[in-house]
């Protein structure tokens, strides 16, 4: 059962996505969740990452031009990280109620970029080709200035080099949009930046291969 602040941001990031396809929710989770997973992506170990690379299963490779960030891939087995799943799956649920979107999972991994890290342009999913929907990205950066930089810039699907907008990583911000409409990048920070990336994805199972992979 939602509380009612928790439905207010659930509500205003399916409004938004029915009017502009993005959605920017400043301090959108409660501060103890927000707390939580600070806690546990700053306490890891540096085994615990892997270089982030690009492309899915048998695509997938290691890309430093494109992106530098390192990754650690979220599940049940953490009580912080739950804590986030149960959060998004909440979020799915109602938009699946309030937008019949058909989301069928979710999966996400905590981002640590070093300073000087960067993505470059790229897109979550292309038209047809694969089955994200939805992208999410929470940002857990207290204190966090406009001169560390690290924004986020979102592009214009029509016009793919004209920037829409940028969204600093500050703390508790959790950004939602289209996956396969929004071009997008992340900018080199001045300071160690943290966040989740995560996508809402459909069901394409068939009878030869599951879907999410096993």
């Amino acid at each position: 059962m939602l509380n009612e602040a928790q439905e207010q941001v659930f509500e205003s990031i399916a409004s938004d996505l029915i009017q502009q396809g993005y959605s920017i929710q400043h301090s959108a989770l409660p501060l103890s969740l927000c707390s939580g997973l600070l806690y546990r992506i700053s306490s890891m170990n540096e085994q615990d990452f892997h270089r982030a690379g690009t492309g899915r299963q048998q695509d997938h490779q290691l890309n430093t031009f494109v992106r530098r960030d390192r990754i650690h891939w979220l599940s049940s087995e953490n009580t912080y990280e739950q804590a986030w799943l149960d959060y998004a799956g909440e979020l799915q649920r109602y938009l699946n109620r309030r937008l019949f979107l058909g989301l069928f999972s979710y999966e996400c991994h905590f981002a640590q970029y070093r300073p000087g890290d960067f993505y470059k342009k790229h897109m979550d999913a292309f038209q047809g080709q694969a089955n994200r929907i939805l992208t999410t990205v929470l940002y857990l950066n207290p204190d966090w200035e406009t001169q560390h930089k690290g924004e986020l810039v979102i592009y214009d699907p029509q016009q793919q080099e004209q920037e829409l907008l940028r969204v600093m990583p500050r703390f508790g911000t959790l950004v939602t949009f289209l996956s396969e409409e929004f071009p997008h990048e992340v900018l080199p920070a001045e300071r160690e930046r943290y966040s989740i990336a995560g996508w809402f994805r459909l069901n394409s199972s068939n009878s030869l291969q599951p879907d999410p992979p096993a």
